[in-house]
């Protein structure tokens, strides 16, 4: 098997890399920007015509939610635009396609766990950016999965909980969202479930059934404020955390207050087991913490 992941220097990419090592008989091809411009047509069908892969696992996305609503062009160019190439070449070469996209495309409250089939009020750039590049996907003559989740950290990258750890040291107390409802998600898991969800499509009978929109996210709610309060109290870092709301912080982007995905489907789909996000999280600070 050959799978070509995008973006492999992000969150879920750094850690589609680490967990290609326990995979031998997979042929993986890790591209950045700088080997693979996904919106750039000719770069990505020579790179992907010479690579063969039967997977594509696409990690690469414009994230920065605030500076989209500056740089809209850019935004545009690698959450839209470039899935409508790569979804081209990959309906040419019968090649799968595996897309991470976002609860920002939800940005409804329905006081209940959020559906697949829920309607989508994406509002922002970055949220309507991703919006599009779904239903590029849903439009599209390819083969695909598109992975929708939530409040992602790693122990790569830049993340809330780097953040938290370095703050959270350096001052007495931080004042943190705490209207803004979700579940936070390891990029670990993310990169473990698809390729989970690769193997099980890969021995799959019947695979057009598995074709769609799934939600992935670790298990349990919380909100910014608790979710900092847990990386202290798991650290020992004695910071007290005082809590605001979304409309006092004043970000230049809106975000949604209610972020929590409903996994019935991808449990149900692909046998996909939901890790708690406590537990999730003490694994990344353990990992963090080894590297001192």
């Amino acid at each position: 098997m050959k799978i070509l992941v995008t973006g492999s220097n992000g969150q879920v990419g750094s850690e589609l890399r680490e967990l290609a090592k326990a995979y031998p008989n997979i042929d993986f091809l890790f591209t950045d920007r700088a080997t693979l411009d996904i919106s750039d047509k000719i770069m990505s069908a020579r790179v992907i015509k010479e690579f063969r892969p039967d997977y594509l696992i696409n990690a690469a996305a414009y994230t920065a939610v605030d500076k989209a609503e500056e740089d809209s062009l850019d935004a545009i160019k690698i959450n839209a635009t470039a899935i409508e190439i790569l979804s081209e070449i990959c309906a040419q070469h019968n090649i799968w396609m595996m897309h991470i996209s976002s609860d920002y495309v939800y940005h409804i409250h329905p006081d209940r766990p959020l559906l697949e089939t829920d309607e989508t009020k994406a509002q922002g750039v970055y949220a309507k950016t991703k919006l599009d590049g779904d239903q590029v996907l849903l439009n599209s003559k390819s083969e695909y999965c598109i992975l929708r989740t939530s409040w992602v950290y790693s122990y790569y990258g830049n993340n809330f909980v780097k953040t938290m750890l370095r703050l959270g040291r350096e001052r007495d107390e931080l004042t943190i969202v705490a209207d803004q409802i979700g579940s936070p998600t390891y990029a670990k898991d993310i990169a473990e479930t698809l390729l989970k969800m690769i193997h099980q499509i890969d021995q799959s009978n019947e695979r057009s059934q598995l074709i769609g929109v799934y939600n992935f996210s670790n298990g349990g709610i919380t909100h910014w404020a608790d979710f900092a309060r847990k990386i202290f109290e798991i650290e020992n870092i004695d910071c007290l955390v005082k809590e605001t709301s979304t409309e006092a912080y004043g970000a230049a982007a809106p975000r949604p207050k209610w972020s929590v995905l409903d996994k019935k489907l991808i449990n149900s789909s692909f046998g996909i087991e939901i890790k708690d996000w406590e537990d999730s999280l003490k694994d990344c600070l353990n990992r963090l913490k080894s590297d001192k």
